[in-house]
């Protein structure tokens, strides 16, 4: 079992005033990036001790609406040993869910919402219909980042203006696919679950322009025969 505090160091970024957004997936060795339609069947207890130390040290946790949907986002929250660490280094005890949406098809009853522990931001275009965002301003905090859809400079600049420069995104591909494809990945964390999946799975990113970016490897660290990477921007 991999070392809470061990992963703690390895993970923590030395300036939090500097904006970084950090990208957190999972994949099969063949590059599945779902089991069964769901990210969780690839994992085990390591890389969810992995995915809670991302969460822990983060201002702000960053999701696209197709995997709220998937993944059955509600009630996102911290452990109390992890929220106690937050406050004692001087964050919220909980972070709060940036919801990243240009449709806004979403009623303000859904778990997403309802069963939130801190209040959701929901990250949406001016082209998005204005009777669903006046619904969801009821129960989330609406910002607009674009006019015809999500313009992720935009969405950097606000989470940032709102006081969380350190970004967690944890999906989806298509989401991933916009960062990537406007440059404004500063870092990826990895997990190579030791499985072949095959089948129709997608990749972690999805996009309709190809991109590429250099990376560099920061450390590889192994527990059993998973595999935990964490690449930087060059």
């Amino acid at each position: 079992m991999l070392d809470r505090h061990e992963l703690i160091e390895r993970y923590r970024v030395t300036d939090r005033e500097v904006p970084r957004l950090r990208v957190n997936f999972i994949q099969s060795i063949d590059g599945a990036v779902t089991r069964d339609g769901v990210s969780g069947g690839l994992n085990n207890d390591d890389d969810k001790l992995v995915f809670d130390t991302l969460r822990m040290l983060c201002d702000v946790i960053v999701v696209g609406a197709g995997t709220v949907r998937a993944e059955g986002y509600s009630r996102v929250r911290v452990g109390d040993e992890d929220a106690a660490w937050r406050v004692a280094h001087g964050l919220a005890a909980q972070p709060p869910v940036a919801l990243v949406t240009s449709r806004l098809d979403f009623a303000p009853s859904h778990p997403f919402f309802a069963d939130a522990v801190v209040r959701p931001i929901v990250i949406t275009s001016a082209a998005s219909p204005a009777a669903a965002r006046d619904a969801l301003a009821d129960v989330a905090d609406i910002v607009v980042c674009g006019e015809e859809r999500v313009e992720p400079d935009r969405l950097i600049s606000e989470l940032t203006a709102r006081g969380l420069p350190q970004m967690l995104c944890e999906g989806g591909p298509q989401l991933f696919g916009a960062l990537i494809e406007a440059d404004r990945v500063d870092e990826i964390c990895l997990t190579m679950s030791p499985v072949l999946e095959g089948g129709p799975a997608g990749r972690i990113a999805h996009g309709e322009t190809a991109a590429t970016r250099e990376m560099a490897l920061l450390h590889v660290i192994t527990a059993g025969d998973m595999l935990f990477l964490r690449y930087e921007r060059r």
